[in-house]
């Protein structure tokens, strides 16, 4: 089951950068041949990330391809999937993102070419028409989590990266990931000098219902790992509930000052889990 709270995106024409990256402390790092990487370099870019993904801790690692609408983007699923073939080891990341996702069947030709190589799909969600597609692509075989592309999202919208404009878009996208029980991943902070504004969004995100944020620098990663994760204080409510419920016999009582029943419980339930 995918799980992390935070991940560094870092270009993949950068591999110097890997294994410093990945030391980070990050949960997860996702080595990016997209928008990092000029069109000039893809191919020299590609042939870096297949070099470093046999020295790389496989569970930590991951690697968002160009999009599938793209020349390299098809050369990057290609050059994945004969890397597979071609070794008995696992080579691969754990997971692939895939940009700018507009259909299930982007993420079924994917999934035709890796199968079970990987342990999992990330489409970005980035335009108009892959939010209004955004339940099927979520449900689509092989799909772990799903990331909310707000730049690209932004750009289309003709409106500023900012959390208020971005609001409707990112309830959606919630709906999408939730209906089909999946990772929801939201888009970085790009403003990287102002740590109270990457705190708030940090704090908005998980109250819609977010469960990582993605990174741009490694300084990111502890705001977004502690506003992610559960606190002590969390816990222990959700702790004090389930047990409260439990000797109840698990019938719904009144706790605290609040109605305990089966719904509220889950989420105290996945609280624990997380912890």
């Amino acid at each position: 089951m995918t799980s992390f709270t935070n991940f560094l995106f870092v270009p993949a024409s950068r591999p110097e950068r890997f294994e410093k990256s990945a030391s980070s402390g990050a949960d997860l790092i996702c080595i990016d041949l997209e928008d990092s990487v000029p069109p000039d370099q893809k191919d020299e870019a590609r042939a870096c990330v297949l070099d470093a993904l046999v020295k790389l801790d496989r569970s930590k690692t991951a690697v968002r391809i160009n999009g599938l609408k793209t020349l390299a983007g098809l050369k990057d699923l290609l050059a994945l999937s004969s890397a597979s073939s071609a070794s008995s080891a696992e080579v691969l990341p754990s997971l692939i993102f895939i940009p700018m996702v507009e259909s299930a069947s982007e993420v079924e030709i994917v999934r035709s070419l890796l199968g079970d190589s990987v342990d999992g799909l990330v489409p970005l969600i980035e335009t108009v028409k892959g939010l209004r597609n955004g339940d099927a692509i979520a449900a689509s075989d092989g799909v772990t989590a799903m990331m909310f592309g707000g730049g690209d999202f932004s750009s289309e919208l003709g409106i500023k990266l900012e959390w208020e404009p971005l609001l409707a878009a990112r309830g959606s996208f919630i709906m999408c990931c939730a209906s089909a029980q999946v990772m929801a991943v939201d888009v970085p902070y790009i403003d990287m000098g102002n740590e109270a504004g990457l705190a708030e969004e940090c704090a908005r995100a998980k109250a819609l219902g977010f469960h990582a944020k993605a990174a741009i620098h490694p300084k990111q990663l502890s705001a977004i790992q502690t506003a992610m994760k559960p606190s002590e204080a969390e816990i222990a409510e959700a702790r004090d509930a389930i047990a409260a419920f439990e000797a109840a016999g698990r019938r719904a009582i009144s706790h605290n000052g609040r109605m305990l029943e089966a719904p509220v419980m889950a989420r105290y339930r996945k609280i624990v889990a997380a912890a």
